[in-house]
């Protein structure tokens, strides 16, 4: 694949990683139902807006050229806890690891990609 082609099919995942993820967090900081499904799981109501806004932010990062590697390996620590508390309540959540694996294509392989970034 030659550059251009590299650079706007990475550009194009990046972007739609970013949008979703700012979404899905949006609508997890607004859900009064992530809110119950976290206090019946135990946890103190303030975890949402923590984990939702610190996402939300995240994602708007990862979408910043300047600023997308602050985003992406934040991102990377949000799915990972993510994914811990979700394992330690018996759930499996395969979309953590796709946005995770779109993350460090990112991340990888704009580092590998002289020249102008993403």
């Amino acid at each position: 694949m030659n550059m251009t082609r590299q650079r706007a099919a990475l550009l194009a995942l990046r972007w739609t990683v970013g949008l979703v993820v700012l979404w899905q967090s949006f609508r997890f900081l607004v859900s009064a139902a992530a809110l119950r499904n976290l206090q019946h799981m135990g946890l103190p109501p303030w975890i949402v807006p923590a984990l939702g806004g610190i996402e939300l932010l995240a994602a708007a990062l990862f979408l910043i050229p300047r600023l997308d590697r602050i985003g992406g390996y934040s991102l990377l620590v949000i799915f990972a806890v993510a994914c811990a508390i979700h394992g330690l309540h018996g759930e499996f959540e395969l979309g953590l690891l796709v946005y995770a694996a779109a993350v460090v294509a990112c991340l990888t392989t704009r580092s590998q990609v002289a020249g102008n970034p993403l």
